[in-house]
């Protein structure tokens, strides 16, 4: 599954806000906001997003 999926599903699913999630995740608040817009994460920054989201039960 596509990881910006992954996080919008968490993010509605606990009812967090995008900025808290980039911030707690990987320190970067502006994060969810930069992927809607094309951003992709590299490897490294992927590979934490997932560890924090499976964390999580996501």
């Amino acid at each position: 599954m596509c990881l910006l999926r992954r996080i919008e599903r968490y993010l509605r699913a606990s009812d967090t806000p995008p900025t808290r999630f980039g911030r707690e995740s990987v320190k970067d608040p502006r994060l969810v906001g930069d992927m809607r817009n094309g951003r992709e994460p590299g490897a490294r920054m992927a590979a934490r997003l997932d560890a924090y989201l499976k964390a999580r039960g996501a």
